[in-house]
């Protein structure tokens, strides 16, 4: 008896562990409306300089991390009420308030190549194309406001710099995607 019921109960956690790990389409695939009639996934970023990140949609959830500056690119995966479902660039996820979130698109710069060597650097350049001048070299993690994206480059500023990043050199904006 305990067997069969230690063998239902694993049966319908996997079950459940499935449904809520279920893949998001990527925006590749054409990304689906959400209950706000905006697409999902999308990228915005943090608003406010404190951000409570809870493990469900509602103040009555617990905090599991805290983002201590604005800015920071976030993508929306889900939405329930006035909740979204957001996941960082290190693939960290949570449910956060809308109010705190801003349409302002940011993104970091390669992500993936923190740490890989201290030699590995982001080109910023004068023009949208690989042969132009380098402006800057940004260090993989720096956050970079985007001003718009063609589907091949991204126009961005930080730190008083302004180019042309490589749309594939960023997390925060789509392959392909482009806006002004």
């Amino acid at each position: 008896m305990r067997r069969a019921i230690l063998s239902s109960f694993l049966a319908l956690s996997f079950g459940l562990a499935a449904c809520l790990s279920a893949p998001v389409p990527s925006y590749a695939q054409g990304a689906a409306k959400g209950p706000s009639g905006l697409p999902l996934p999308r990228f915005v970023s943090l608003k406010s300089r404190k951000v409570n990140i809870r493990i469900g949609p509602s103040t009555d959830y617990a905090v599991s991390w805290m983002y201590m500056k604005s800015g920071t690119p976030m993508e929306i995966i889900q939405e329930y009420e006035n909740w979204r479902r957001v996941r960082d660039a290190e693939g960290t996820e949570g449910w956060v308030n809308q109010a705190l979130l801003s349409g302002e698109r940011t993104a970091i710069a390669a992500p993936w190549m923190r740490g890989k060597g201290k030699d590995i650097y982001v080109n910023m350049r004068r023009d949208p194309q690989g042969t132009a001048a380098i402006l800057a070299k940004l260090e993989p993690g720096v956050v970079l406001q985007i001003k718009e994206c063609n589907g091949d480059w991204c126009r961005a500023e930080t730190n008083g710099a302004e180019g042309w990043i490589a749309q594939a050199e960023i997390w925060g904006a789509y392959p392909g995607e482009a806006f002004k």
